[in-house]
């Protein structure tokens, strides 16, 4: 326990005393912080830009997560809940694409976009990254789906529910964990995505947050206490996030492990 906490806690520790450092001061690993520099998050705030980045980040989780926690809830339910056919071959090429690297397809994708004019457009990105993340989503809600109680079903159906009705009465109620717990994920996903939008945006201003890390490092040198202090704000979100739905993700994870 006390090699875990130390592997989580020391990066971040030194990514605090790094951003409180004198600005340009040469760091190597965790440092004791000479007197509070504060002004390196206002540098590393006007410099980037990070209003406009930020909420850049924030349109397009705003797009993605909902969508995409809608999209992988109901064909996770249809595939483990009815006689889809081809059921099995659509479940096997989503198994398929967790494996595919983005980087194996950012390419292609690209030249998609272009021809559909949807590059520089965080609609664009958007769009691909919902598409990006519904192999994992359909995966983890059909897996929750198959282990619950088949009872719950089959009674609904005996009292007339339909297929709609069946999950939205019956089955997402009982489900709040694992969907929390998915769409925290998906934003921790497309918050720290900086791949795709780095290729699928050539406009840095229209670029996500953690593209903006790329004005803190130079040919020959880096700003590390800026760096450090542009890192910690492109983080802050994800960890209000993660502590806001701290007990349902704990408890969607927890059920996954045991009915896994």
């Amino acid at each position: 326990m006390a090699v875990f906490l130390a592997a989580v806690f020391v990066p971040f520790l030194s990514l605090l005393s790094a951003s409180i450092q004198p600005a340009g001061a040469p760091l190597t690993g965790l440092t004791a912080p000479h007197g509070f520099h504060l002004e390196n998050f206002v540098t590393a705030w006007t410099k980037a830009g990070f209003g406009r980045l930020l909420l850049s980040s924030g349109l397009v989780a705003l797009a993605v997560v909902p969508a995409s926690v809608l999209f992988a809830t109901l064909a996770g339910y249809a595939l483990a809940t009815m006689p889809v056919p081809g059921g099995g071959k659509i479940f096997g090429y989503l198994l398929l694409g967790l494996a595919l690297p983005a980087e194996l397809t950012v390419i292609p994708l690209y030249y998609d976009l272009r021809a559909l004019g949807l590059t520089d457009t965080l609609y664009g990105l958007a769009l691909v990254e919902i598409a990006a993340f519904m192999p994992f989503g359909v995966f983890w809600m059909r897996s929750h789906f198959t282990t619950m109680p088949t009872g719950l079903i089959e009674a609904a159906r005996l009292d007339g529910a339909t297929s709609w009705s069946t999950l939205w009465r019956i089955l997402l109620p009982n489900s709040r964990p694992a969907v929390t717990t998915l769409g925290v994920l998906y934003f921790v996903w497309c918050w720290n995505q900086f791949l795709l939008p780095l290729i699928l945006i050539q406009d840095p201003a229209r670029r996500t947050a953690p593209a903006g890390l790329g004005y803190f490092t130079g040919e020959y040198n880096v700003d590390i206490p800026s760096l450090a202090a542009a890192t910690l704000i492109v983080i802050a979100p994800v960890v209000l996030v993660y502590l806001f739905f701290q007990r349902h993700f704990i408890q969607g994870v927890l059920d996954g492990a045991m009915k896994g």
